[in-house]
């Protein structure tokens, strides 16, 4: 028995053009991780240095959220078309948790 299976035979030109897009999204994505490797190199070798933890850890944090979003933008392919409203919603989720997370702390200290 024969199915239906349309047989799509893409060009020479479109062939290339996906080729490149790809050898594209690939280096970036190397780009973005060893990146974010070095960034993780840098937080532990200030641990190791034994520098105070009130210089450590706002470093370790930024560093962090950095990571989170490199992590983001193109490891969950943010940085591509038709995402909007994935991205609306995740940059909803984080200020609302940027938010929260900055209330609590100002009511614990100020408290």
């Amino acid at each position: 028995m024969s199915h239906d299976a349309q047989v799509f035979v893409k060009s020479q030109t479109e062939f290339e053009y996906s080729k490149r897009k790809r050898k594209e999204a690939m280096r970036s994505q190397i780009t973005s991780f060893a990146i974010m490797i070095f960034l993780t190199l840098i937080a532990f070798s200030a641990v190791a240095a034994g520098f105070s933890k009130y210089y450590i850890a706002p470093i370790i944090l930024l560093l962090a959220a950095v990571q989170v979003v490199l992590q983001l933008y193109y490891f969950m392919h943010m940085n591509e078309k038709n995402h909007g409203i994935a991205a609306f919603f995740l940059y909803t989720g984080a200020l609302f948790a940027f938010t929260f997370i900055l209330t609590f702390l100002t009511i614990i200290w100020w408290g």
